[in-house]
């Protein structure tokens, strides 16, 4: 999996499905689904696990084409969601989609998906456009998996509490990550950082 594979799903998650989304329905939540993401509103739209994007009677292939031009056969204005947040993808319209071990972050999303849904059943896994990461709060503590960036370059799962916390569990900044191919057990590492924030 490469940099390029990250910010082409992430592109995809933020200008042709939250976005045109954003302008359709008002919101920018996005799901996981069936091995890859979808809008949970209109326009109903989603990236498959075999590189399609799907809406209605139409089947869209991804890779080796822009994000633009795979917008325009979806039926879609390519954009993401419009002052709503400072950071993102930092892809537009033009760039090539690139999908390079794409179903190594798709994969991580569906794992994550499922432990989170273990760990609450109330809490809804939303897969967010800004920083392209599934995540549930509980108890003012964030739980999640990233496709990966800057600070861990894979996709990565996370405990961070809204109040810092101190202790070995907690090696990064805004709490605790590790990447997913690390972690046999997604919903372990959940109920261990769930325990460790009720600690204090």
């Amino acid at each position: 999996m490469t940099y390029e594979t990250r910010r082409s799903l992430h592109g995809l998650a933020e200008l042709v499905l939250a976005g045109p989304q954003y302008r359709a329905s008002g919101t920018i939540r996005l799901r996981v689904t069936g091995g890859g993401f979808a809008t949970v509103a209109a326009p109903d739209l989603r990236v498959t696990a075999d590189a399609l994007l799907v809406g209605g009677e139409r089947r869209v292939a991804l890779a080796g084409r822009t994000l633009g031009e795979i917008a325009a056969d979806a039926g879609v204005e390519p954009g993401a969601p419009a002052d709503l947040y400072p950071d993102g993808s930092g892809a537009t319209a033009g760039d090539w989609v690139v999908l390079d071990r794409a179903e190594e972050i798709l994969a991580a999303f569906v794992a994550g998906d499922a432990a989170l849904r273990a760990l609450s059943a109330e809490a809804t896994p939303v897969l967010w456009p800004e920083h392209f990461d599934l995540g549930i709060s509980l108890d003012e503590v964030n739980y999640g998996v990233s496709a990966g960036d800057s600070a861990i370059g894979e996709p990565y799962a996370y405990v961070g509490p809204w109040r810092a916390r101190a202790g070995d569990f907690w090696n990064m900044s805004f709490g605790a990550a590790h990447p997913v191919r690390e972690l046999p057990d997604l919903g372990a590492f959940f109920e261990e950082g769930r325990r460790r924030s009720a600690e204090g």
